[in-house]
């Protein structure tokens, strides 16, 4: 089995003109732990809506998120909620724990061509993620939850809409994510691969299938250090 590589090999990325980026522990570092504020809000949602103690609404919170993609998702399906209401709710979250990265904005802007955020949330809240982080200004489009028809990664169809829209020309496009299955439909459509991953693999509090496992012929690259993965891959001038 080929493992992915762990060093950035810049030859690789030369005929990339469009780069794909996840948000949530991806364009800032999973120890920052941000999500964690959603999560518990998503915890209280489920707990709201089905009159549940917490400790079961969280269970079945993860139940959907590992099932269907998203907690959302298995709320649409099995509860009819409405998804606005949904993404209002959990996004509700302190985001002054991000800080501007001017290394991780200096290394997107430099990319040749096409940027694009395509996350299971939504655009305000990656709007709000990428401005704290200073690098709002050096993507051409964040591609959310709602324009996926609120279909989630890892399904083949959230893939589909993001490209119609975008017009990435997948043979010739690289994406980076935080989550080894967001990355299998990327694979297959000939994308290059980046698996963003803790710092010395701390996964701390997470699923079993968030973290890297043994199945890794769909990942190329695995890095913790996304500002300085990008930086080694650019063109010399």
């Amino acid at each position: 089995m080929t493992k992915p590589m762990t060093h950035p090999v810049a030859a690789d990325f030369e005929t990339i003109h469009d780069w794909v980026f996840d948000l949530d522990n991806t364009l800032y570092p999973h120890d920052i732990n941000l999500f964690a504020q959603v999560d518990r809000n998503m915890t209280a949602y489920v707990a709201e809506l089905l009159s549940l103690p917490a400790d079961e609404a969280r269970i079945l919170q993860k139940q959907y998120y590992r099932d269907h993609g998203t907690t959302l998702q298995g709320l649409m399906l099995n509860h009819e909620v409405d998804p606005d209401d949904f993404l209002e709710k959990a996004h509700a979250i302190d985001y002054s724990m991000l800080v501007p990265n001017p290394a991780l904005g200096d290394a997107i802007k430099a990319l040749p061509g096409r940027k694009f955020i395509f996350t299971n949330g939504s655009v305000p809240h990656a709007e709000k993620v990428s401005r704290a982080l200073g690098i709002f200004d050096h993507f051409d489009d964040i591609f959310d939850i709602v324009a996926a028809g609120y279909t989630p990664k890892p399904a083949a169809d959230a893939y589909s809409r993001f490209l119609e829209r975008s017009g990435v020309d997948t043979a010739h496009a690289a994406m980076f994510e935080d989550l080894p299955r967001n990355l299998v439909q990327p694979k297959a459509l000939g994308m290059k691969t980046v698996l963003i991953v803790p710092r010395n693999l701390e996964y701390g509090f997470t699923e079993t299938f968030e973290r890297l496992g043994t199945e890794t012929a769909h990942v190329d690259y695995v890095t913790e250090d996304l500002a300085g993965f990008i930086a080694a891959i650019l063109p010399q001038v």
